[in-house]
């Protein structure tokens, strides 16, 4: 072969290479922005917006999707990650690690060589394998007094106790059989504000405050209506309302609706909750009648409270229905207090289905927000081990994983087998980012652990981050959520394919322009 068809070659492979890198360096420079935060030792980082407005943290998923990112490769693991903040509520870290070391090392094999079809095959069959393994793996836990549960709480809160505790005590108020509920979230249920006490009640906060002063702060034993609408009379167009007739309809509309609120005074109703705005009529007899009332709720916060108190959301023509009915449509709750301090109205006691609220103090606005997402990080890893059970952390389970799954290796013919190492690095990058992290030498604390694995049997085996020795994680107290780690790895293995599988990129011509332009020349 001539030099200049060598070199007609190599501009081949080049431009075909060219997309691939492209995207693997997204991808990198994405698992570089949140790899340093990994493990008890991870350190935080600093997002500054165009006003210099800080955010500091050390929560994975927040730094993903605030940081500024225009390429579609790493818009693609921003989206995934946010799928699993959403999914299981932590372990995005861990998923976008997995995903850069997956990725780097199929590129790796694609330079020297190997046919990315192959590469492929071998990474499904190495991520099936590994997959079934932490499967098997993952050990239930025996209700909610089980040690491992608090433990998982502190691992996932970054070692803070008593945000641990809480989260805990709030898994406890709501049950199992409601944080197995797949519509529901414990990690909705945490609140954080600047000077409040730490605290955890059964009850839902509404974060507004009541109409106006006047009205009680503290209602009791009380009846509470929920209405998914405006507290008006019902609306006349202003062309009826210049005639007779529609005049004559808008008095006996007005004399309606205080009657229906009159209804409201006499069934005992303490609280009302409305979606949108109060008239003034409303506002005045309500008052006058010591109910607190309180406008524009949020509407997840509308639903929570209906769902606590035992209330059917009305919509205002339901106020029409006559006492006995409308007194259906009514929850009630033990306990309505509104906090001047933290302009907040706590309904508590409610007789529905039990609502916990994990309400975190902080000394600082700047701490506000980290204590929120460390709560609610803390929330999702003890809903997730509750649902599916738990397994060894700190990267110990992964390295076992990684050598069993290299061990199949054998049995691939072809270069598939290559593609298994995407795999295999991959599940050994979390133990080593920690060890990292830590202080210590990566590849010989990873060695150290391999040896210690091999030697006992032990899959719990992994490195100590205070010390450096080699600890059963077990017995350490170091343990995840296994639902969180098999969907990290499962995410890490969509991602890799998809980046590996794209060899050409195209702009696309922009159809919207196109759109109105022709839409002009018409």
């Amino acid at each position: 072969m001539s030099l200049k068809q060598q070199a007609s070659q190599g501009s081949e492979i080049n431009e075909r290479l060219a997309a691939l890198m492209t995207n693997a360096n997204a991808i990198r420079a994405i698992a570089s922005a949140v790899e340093g935060t990994l493990g008890p030792k991870g350190l935080d980082t600093m997002l500054v917006d165009q006003f210099g407005d800080v955010v500091i943290t050390n929560d994975g998923v927040t730094i993903l999707t605030r940081m500024e990112a225009t390429h579609p490769a790493a818009r693609m693991m921003i989206n995934i990650a946010r799928a699993q903040e959403e999914e299981v509520g932590d372990g995005t870290t861990t998923a976008t690690v997995m995903t850069g070391q997956m990725v780097q090392t199929g590129v790796d094999l694609v330079a020297k060589g190997v046919p990315v079809a192959r590469v492929i095959e071998g990474l499904r069959l190495g991520l099936k394998h590994a997959l079934d393994l932490m499967e098997r793996e993952a050990q239930a836990v025996n209700g909610l007094d089980d040690p491992r549960v608090r433990q998982v709480a502190l691992v996932a809160g970054r070692e803070h106790g008593d945000i641990a505790d809480l989260v805990v005590q709030a898994a406890k108020l709501v049950g199992e059989e409601k944080l197995r509920d797949s519509f529901f979230k414990l990690s909705d249920t945490v609140e954080a504000r600047e000077n409040a006490q730490n605290v955890v009640f059964e009850g839902v906060i509404i974060n507004k405050t009541p109409v106006n002063r006047q009205m009680p702060r503290r209602v009791e034993n009380t009846a509470v209506l929920v209405l998914d609408d405006a507290l008006e009379p019902e609306e006349i167009e202003d062309e009826a309302l210049a005639t007779e007739a529609g005049f004559s309809r808008y008095l006996q509309l007005q004399k309606e609706f205080k009657s229906n609120l009159h209804k409201l005074v006499e069934l005992g109703v303490g609280l009302v909750l409305v979606d949108r705005s109060v008239a003034d009529s409303a506002e005045e007899i309500l008052t006058d009648a010591g109910i607190m009332v309180v406008q524009r709720v949020l509407n997840k916060e509308l639903r929570k409270a209906a769902e606590h108190t035992g209330a059917r959301m009305l919509k205002r023509t339901g106020l029409k229905k006559n006492k006995e009915e409308l007194a259906r449509y009514l929850g009630r709750a033990r306990f309505v207090v509104y906090d001047e301090k933290l302009e907040q109205v706590w309904i508590r006691e409610g007789a529905g289905k039990p609502m916990a609220t994990i309400l975190v103090g902080a000394a600082t606005e700047e701490v506000v927000g980290e204590r929120e997402r460390i709560a609610r990080d803390a929330a999702g890893a003890v809903q997730a081990a509750v649902k599916g059970g738990v397994v060894p952390g700190g990267g110990s389970l992964e390295l076992w994983i990684a050598r069993e799954v290299e061990k199949i290796r054998e049995n691939v013919r072809g270069m598939s087998g290559h593609g298994v190492a995407c795999v295999v690095e991959a599940l050994k990058r979390p133990l080593a980012q920690i060890v990292e992290n830590a202080g210590f030498n990566a590849l010989e604390k990873i060695g150290d652990v391999i040896a210690a694995q091999s030697e006992s049997g032990n899959k719990a085996l992994g490195i100590d981050c205070d010390s450096g020795e080699v600890r059963d994680m077990l017995e350490a107290g170091v343990v995840d959520p296994a639902p969180v780690k098999i969907y990290a790895l499962r995410a890490a293995g969509e991602i890799a394919e998809a980046i590996l599988r794209i060899d050409t990129i195209i702009k696309k011509r922009d159809e919207r322009h196109e759109s109105k332009g022709a839409t002009g020349d018409a």
